[in-house]
């Protein structure tokens, strides 16, 4: 019987490595981590992204290394993770709108919306216009104003083409018939750094991403791109209300490449939920005045899906290029 027991182990054995080696069943993870983002170091990504991996390394028991893969606005890093194998050991973030514009715009980009499996968006985070503290603008109208007096020289930095930086002033050309001059960066950080410097005139990042350069009097916002008022900066009106119809802004979520199996999704995704519940990257998400908006798996991939549709149709009627 001993043998009999011990032969019938040893056949169903090979029955179990793959799924093992697919990261199925409790053996997930039993190895380290990679957490692909978009955007470079020092940007709104990153910023929330690191502390996020640091500590879902304590829920699931691995080591998390990020990586930032920056670059044509964001297509090296999404085909980096798009490419990976779908075994639960590379992760990453997206951001919209760049994850369903992308492939819009570049039929040849390498990867679509339907090669990621959505695991918990994050972040919600309006769109806003920012100038330095010395800067005559004040408001939406008073740049609306100086771009009709000055036509196609006001210059503004952005995350890249089709971000929401860069269709949020697109739409804005459009209520108003005006024409700004996009000088589009590899992410948020280097669109700083520009307007800092008076390279630029204008930094068009989202609100929680120069809040730390606002607090501290280094930028200052002519408003900002929700449907209501941000109640961090609740002094912020939105664009809306000050007669321009523009919405915009960036969702920030975690992903892995589709094809994932189901237990090893749900097991980052409540990994990824502990670890935003915690209160420690609480602690952060407080100092970051991150705008948090948490959506499930089902609930997170409808949402992209219709923001495709959204997307879709404006490309027929608007295409955004410079």
């Amino acid at each position: 019987m001993h043998r009999r027991a011990l032969l019938a182990g040893l056949a169903a054995a090979p029955l179990a490595r793959p799924a093992l080696a697919q990261g199925a069943g409790a053996a997930f993870p039993d190895r380290p981590l990679t957490m692909v983002l978009a955007f470079p170091a020092g940007g709104g990504t990153d910023a929330a992204a690191r502390p996020l991996a640091k500590i879902m390394e304590k829920y699931l028991g691995q080591p998390i290394a990020v990586v930032n893969r920056p670059g044509a606005s964001g297509e090296i890093g999404f085909s980096e993770l798009a490419r990976a194998r779908p075994d639960g050991y590379t992760i990453g973030f997206l951001n919209t709108p760049t994850i369903v514009t992308i492939p819009i715009e570049r039929p040849q980009a390498r990867f679509r919306l339907d090669d990621f499996a959505p695991v918990l968006n994050i972040v919600d985070d309006p769109g806003a216009i920012w100038v330095l503290p010395d800067s005559p603008i004040r408001s939406v109208a008073d740049l609306v104003a100086e771009a009709k007096r000055r036509p196609g020289q006001i210059s503004y930095g952005t995350s890249g083409i089709g971000s929401d930086d860069h269709l949020a002033v697109l739409a804005l050309e459009r209520v108003t018939g005006t024409k700004f001059l996009h000088i589009p960066f590899a992410g948020g950080a280097p669109v700083r750094t520009a307007t800092l410097s008076k390279q630029i005139e204008l930094a068009v990042t989202n609100m929680g991403e120069a809040i730390g350069d606002y607090r501290q009097g280094l930028f200052r916002p002519i408003g900002q791109m929700g449907t209501a008022r941000w109640p961090v900066m609740p002094d912020v009106p939105t664009f809306r209300e000050q007669g321009f119809d523009v919405v915009e802004g960036s969702m920030r979520g975690l992903a892995a490449p589709a094809g994932l199996p189901k237990p090893v999704l749900e097991r980052i995704a409540e990994a990824a939920r502990k670890a935003v519940a915690d209160p420690e990257w609480q602690a952060v998400a407080t100092q970051l005045a991150l705008p948090l908006r948490l959506l499930g798996p089902d609930e997170y991939r409808a949402e992209l899906v219709a923001m495709k549709a959204h997307y879709e149709k404006l490309w027929a009627a608007h295409p955004w290029r410079d």
